[in-house]
């Protein structure tokens, strides 16, 4: 793992030490060197220099040019991307993303329309010598979230930096300084103007880090969690039946959730992380007490329409959508796994990404009463039924019903599925039983060619 990064940070190095060949000033810049000055390694590294865009492609053998008119290229070594920008400064942010006017400056000036003090240093690669124009190491120092300049015009200039600001607070554990984050409160509802791929990008980024619960909470606190996704805002104060929650109402429920998912590499898989958001979403509008208790009858088909509309909203892919949603509509399966029948707990334990329904099944009682029998049971029985057990051969098929005198139609999927049924569930082991398990409970039918 240490010789790709470190080969990672010489390529880098390579970059900028050719630009200065060439002529031209050329530095590390952003999270590169923050991470660095962190003790962390970077997941990659970005590029600033005076060089313009045209110079760049003549310097380097592959480049591909992604944003000319914001002086901005990648250049490709050994398969890896690398971005370099000229120096430039920006003006005019009519849509409150992208800048109307461009003009290429001086490191410093570039360095100054960039969004948060600690995003804002550059090094040296040759020396290590970092060029602080805006008091970026002090904040990484005490761990401060700082907007370079007025946080007012660098919301407005781009309102997606509202949302970076919260997941920055949040993976890196920093505090967002009181008039960044008075900004943020004051500006949140603009950030409807962005796009829904680049908002979902940001929320996906913040639910898979290590503090998606501070994160949540940051959210909340600014105002953002209600502009971008009300439905979950709408979770605290909905109160739950303290002998099954006694952790207290759905949003902490869910932010304790949140707070166990499981980072292998340091990421939660994203779908699961959305699950866990999404599973109670309908709790809050189907909520009902009567003499018994609170209860929320119906929440899971609800919460299924409810997340539905919010994925969409969001533009997630359709493969995405299907498996949160699957997740969302079977979180409750579990309650009843000791008393099911053999050929039911079979259809679960082979259901489609299982192993995620059933990660998300133990969150939920971590997250609540704690109590986690029925995870146990689940794994205790995918131990003990082998593969083909769970997924056996197919008894009969189509041509076998048309053979005993069967009609194609519907009723072939309602026999097939039943036929199957009474094989998991050990009623039926062959063909030939298969058979007369059929003629004993559709009858006989009289062979086509009789």
């Amino acid at each position: 793992m240490q010789e790709p990064v470190n080969r990672q940070k010489d390529r880098a190095a390579d970059i900028v030490h050719r630009l200065r060949e060439a002529g031209h000033k050329a530095f590390w810049v952003g999270g590169c060197v923050r991470d660095l000055l962190r003790g962390e390694a970077p997941t990659d590294y970005d590029i600033v220099t005076s060089a313009r865009p045209e110079e760049v492609q003549g310097i380097f053998h592959r480049t591909v040019p992604v944003g000319d008119r914001f002086g901005v290229c990648l250049v490709v070594e050994e398969g890896t991307a690398y971005e370099v920008a000229t120096f430039r400064t920006e003006a005019d942010y009519n849509d409150g993303r992208r800048p109307s006017h461009i003009a290429f400056a001086t490191a410093e000036e570039d360095v100054r329309r960039r969004d948060f003090t600690i995003n804002g240093l550059l090094m040296d690669p040759e020396t290590g010598r970092i060029i602080d124009h805006i008091d970026g190491r002090r904040d990484i120092e005490l761990g401060v979230i700082r907007a370079i300049g007025d946080p007012e015009v660098r919301f407005a200039e781009d309102h997606l930096r509202m949302l970076r600001a919260v997941r920055f607070s949040s993976t890196l554990g920093f505090t967002i300084e009181p008039l960044t984050f008075a900004a943020v409160r004051s500006q949140a509802a603009a950030i409807r103007r962005i796009s829904a791929e680049r908002i979902r990008e940001e929320l996906s980024r913040l639910l898979t880090g290590a503090a998606a619960r501070r994160g949540m909470e940051l959210l909340s606190e600014s105002g953002l969690l209600n502009e971008i996704l009300p439905e979950v805002h709408a979770l605290p104060g909905i109160d739950q039946p303290p002998v099954f929650h006694p952790e207290g109402d759905v949003w902490e429920h869910t932010l304790r959730m949140l707070s166990l998912l499981p980072r292998p590499d340091g990421k939660a898989d994203p779908r699961l992380a959305w699950a866990v958001l999404l599973h109670d979403v309908g709790k809050a509008v189907t909520r009902s007490e009567d003499a018994t208790g609170t209860h929320f009858y119906g929440h899971v088909q609800k919460g299924e329409e409810i997340s539905a509309a919010i994925l969409r909203r969001l533009r997630f892919s359709r493969e995405e959508m299907e498996t949160i949603l699957a997740l969302v509509r079977g979180h409750m399966l579990f309650m009843n796994v000791r008393e099911m029948r053999p050929n039911r707990l079979k259809r679960l334990l082979r259901m489609p990404d299982f192993a995620m329904h059933l990660e998300l099944h133990r969150l939920d009682c971590l997250g609540s009463h704690g109590l986690l029998d029925h995870y146990e049971f689940c794994r205790q029985k995918l131990a003990e039924y082998p593969e083909e057990e769970l997924r056996p051969p197919r008894l009969l098929t189509g041509k076998d019903l048309i053979g005993m005198g069967f009609l194609p139609g519907p009723v072939f999927r309602e026999i097939l599925r039943a036929v199957e049924d009474a094989q998991l569930g050990g009623e039926v082991a062959d063909a030939p039983a298969a058979r007369e398990w059929v003629r004993k409970r559709w009858g006989d039918r009289k062979p086509p060619d009789a």
